[in-house]
């Protein structure tokens, strides 16, 4: 019998009824002789609830102490499912980050995992029990609870299923696997048997939601079978795989992701001399804001324009650090964008085809869609267009890329 990670997110967990079927479906593979740590999000909304609490009291929360709020939502959540096991007749313990000791460093909101103290737990599966542990936190080296950043719950179960060399951690959704791309913004979407984890990995970064782009770095990392299953009906999901499958011809392409929480910022006039680069992205990466793509212009005059690209959320903060640098800079103005949204077609099969970049700007040419920034890996394009062409965007590269087809054998 296997020894399995299976994480429930937080619409899996989003009410008692189902956090009831949770405990079936865990009772149910328990029966079958596997040993299960399970991983649980916070209720679905319970996050953004704690989030409008802070706000209501301090419009700046401190980091350290969002932190000891945002945790308390899964110590709900991981008694709860105990209490469920219980019930059934199942032995079964709940545990917080900090006790089973998920060690991260201190960036509070955002932090990484360094390592995590397996041996509690080993004792309790030697002992029959089924583990719960409380996923999307951790604590520091100085006993500060820390959370994880959105979706790291995710993150959690991986990172567990690394630290015991589990058989294979389920990540259970409300979704029944990765698709070619977002089924509600484009009907004949398909769900993908398999994918790599080169291709996950850039779905996860480039805005696809199934997954965080750190568990896909941790599976793929440290070797962990990772699979996407449906909470709420039966499938085999979709297998996050190591190579390529070689009795299938890859396809160029296998999915679309796309991403809204985008801005765009610009930083024009500024002399184009050595480390003018690093002058503009040291403050933005000092005040732990990460930077997407980035695109520079040499204009006449020796000038040059600099333009990069933040999350939504990072927009202000980003815009008055250029404001305050422009001066020292001797730049002619800064602009900004947060109506933006980034596009981007994935596959493994793109190293081996020619012509994959000309016919994505052809589809999108022909809808009348202006492309302002692109950027490309050997398995992905990205470009950068204005947001309320977004949808029509998708539709017209899902279709011009065939993914609705079925791979061929």
């Amino acid at each position: 019998m296997a020894l399995l990670v299976q994480k429930f997110g937080g619409t899996s967990v989003g009410s008692v009824d189902r956090i009831e079927n949770v405990a079936d479906k865990v009772c149910k593979f328990r029966d079958e002789g596997h040993d299960l740590v399970i991983v649980v999000s916070a209720m679905s909304g319970e996050t953004n609830r704690l989030t409008g609490l802070a706000k209501e009291v301090m419009e700046h929360p401190t980091p350290r102490e969002m932190d000891v709020l945002l945790s308390t939502g899964e110590q709900v959540t991981i008694a709860l499912l105990t209490m469920a096991l219980h019930k059934r007749g199942y032995d079964a313990r709940s545990y917080l980050g900090t006790q089973v000791r998920i060690l991260t460093d201190d960036s509070h909101t955002k932090a990484r995992i360094l390592d995590i103290d397996n041996q509690r737990i080993h004792e309790d599966l030697k002992a029959g029990c089924i583990v719960v542990v409380a996923g999307f936190q951790g604590v520091d080296e100085h006993g500060n609870i820390t959370t994880l950043g959105r979706g790291g719950s995710d993150t959690t179960g991986v990172a567990l299923a690394a630290a015991l060399q589990a058989d294979e951690c389920q990540i259970y959704t409300d979704v029944d696997g990765v698709y070619t791309t977002d089924p509600r913004i484009v009907d004949s979407a398909r769900r993908l048997e398999s994918i790599t984890f080169e291709e996950m990995l850039e779905m996860a970064s480039l805005g696809s939601k199934v997954l965080q782009i750190r568990a896909v770095e941790f599976a793929g990392k440290y070797n962990v079978p990772l699979r996407v299953l449906s909470t709420f009906e039966d499938g085999p999901g979709t297998l996050i795989r190591i190579e390529e499958d070689e009795n299938m011809e890859a396809p160029v392409v296998s999915g679309i992701a796309f991403n809204r929480d985008e801005a765009k910022l610009t930083v024009t006039g500024v002399p184009d001399i050595p480390g003018v680069a690093s002058k503009i992205l040291k403050p933005i990466s000092d005040a732990n804001i990460e930077v997407d793509m980035i695109v520079q212009n040499v204009g006449e005059d020796n000038l040059t324009d600099f333009t990069f690209t933040v999350h939504r959320n990072e927009f202000k903060k980003a815009y008055a650090i250029l404001e305050r640098l422009a001066q020292e800079l001797s730049a002619q103005t800064v602009k900004g964008d947060d109506k933006i949204a980034k596009v981007s077609i994935v596959g493994v099969g793109m190293r081996s085809h020619a012509g994959v970049a000309s016919k994505m700007f052809e589809a999108l040419s022909q809808e009348g869609i202006n492309i302002q920034m692109i950027s490309t890996s050997e398995i992905k394009i990205s470009v950068v267009i204005d947001e309320k062409y977004l949808e029509l965007a998708v539709r017209s590269l899902h279709s011009a890329f065939e993914l609705q087809k079925e791979a061929v054998e």
